[in-house]
């Protein structure tokens, strides 16, 4: 509509200006003068003439910025899971007092963020055991899944308690209690932290379901389910149902804006209490000839699971398909670490799982606005 009328205002400037203009300046062109001072006339006739047609300059300002300005959280979001590797044999002196039959021992995984220039323009960070604690500070955290979820919340609570070993040691006797739920108050940080042991994404559903009826939701919330279902019942477009289900009782959970404002952001490590935050842990990558059983060979194949993570992606239950999950993406994870990362074609090396735990904690500081 706009470019209509400055079209328009532009034609009728060449008949009622230029043309009578362009005559009278041909005929003073003897007259160098004469012909700039006709130039300059035809110059500010046109300006005037057209001006009704175009907005005003803050107008035209604010459209300008509107399309060049763009959100860096959301960029940095889809590149934190941006991984590589560097997966090496441990010197002779390290593997001697190693067991030699645990071949995961065997080699030294160091992982960081990728370096090309977008990826250091976020500034990724591998928090320490403080700046963790300062972000989690009085937050509520869930972890609910399978066992790829245990060791997560493994992970996470490694982080937090650092070198207390002792202690770290009854934590993971408890929370290693096969198919059981777990909870734990860190007191020294206030942060609660519960594992529900949830293998199938109706049981996530449930437990979305129960928040919803009690009116509480945490402040982080990470949950992943797939590899039960792959190989108990091995159909897909189930999976991608139960998925689009979990998606709608997510959503029904949240406000109806899960995102922060954007016009005062928050500076410093400070708790993490605005909104809730909820990630999807995803498959790891199946190393099938690794796999410990026959059944676990058939029904986990490649094939199966490729169409998994297809019926993931078709659910629309993670951001980057418009749903409210943020992915930790353990596919590109274990893909790019390898068979040297796992001992059982499924489970993977705490490399893997404090790598996710640093991806999650460096999108809750994106979505904060925060920096350490």
């Amino acid at each position: 509509m706009m470019l209509g009328a400055v079209q328009l205002g532009a034609a009728a400037a060449c008949v009622v200006v230029l043309i009578p203009m362009g005559m009278a300046g041909w005929h003073l062109s003897r007259n160098k003068v004469l012909f700039f001072s006709g130039a300059l006339f035809i110059s500010l006739a046109i300006c005037v003439h057209l001006t009704p047609y175009f907005p005003s300059l803050p107008e035209f300002v604010n459209s300008v910025s509107s399309v060049v300005v763009f959100d860096p959280r959301t960029s940095c979001t889809n590149l934190v899971n941006d991984i590589s590797w560097q997966v090496n044999p441990k010197n002779a002196s390290s593997r001697f007092h190693i067991n030699a039959t645990d071949d995961l021992d065997l080699y030294d995984k160091r992982w960081d963020w990728s370096g090309s220039h977008k990826l250091k323009a976020c500034d990724f960070q591998k928090l320490s055991r403080s700046d963790a604690s300062d972000l989690l500070n009085g937050s509520w955290v869930i972890v609910a899944g399978d066992s790829q979820a245990r060791l997560f919340a493994l992970s996470l609570l490694s982080l937090v308690f650092g070198s207390e070993f002792q202690r770290m040691d009854s934590v993971r006797a408890d929370l290693f209690k096969r198919r059981s739920d777990y909870s734990i108050l860190v007191d020294e940080i206030g942060m609660k932290m519960d594992f529900v042991w949830a293998p199938y994404v109706v049981n996530l559903t449930d437990l979305i379901t129960d928040y919803k009826t009690q009116k509480s939701c945490p402040d982080v919330m990470v949950m992943g389910a797939g590899l039960w279902d792959m190989l108990h019942f091995n159909n897909t477009s189930d999976y991608e149902f139960a998925l689009r289900m979990l998606k709608s009782k997510v959503v029904s959970l949240l406000p109806l804006s899960t995102e922060l404002p954007m016009n005062e952001p928050v500076v410093g490590s400070v708790p993490i209490k605005s909104s809730s935050h909820l990630f999807w842990l995803g498959m790891p990558v199946l190393i099938n000839g690794m796999l410990n059983t026959e059944e676990k060979r058939e029904k986990m194949s490649d094939a199966v699971w490729h169409a998994y993570d297809r019926a993931l992606g078709d659910s629309k239950l993670l951001r980057q398909t418009g749903g409210p999950l943020h992915l930790l993406d353990s596919q590109s994870l274990t893909w790019n670490c390898g068979p040297r990362c796992t001992s059982d074609g499924m489970h993977y090396d705490g490399a893997i799982y404090e790598a996710t735990v640093q991806i999650m904690l460096n999108t809750l500081l994106i979505e904060s606005h925060q920096r350490l």
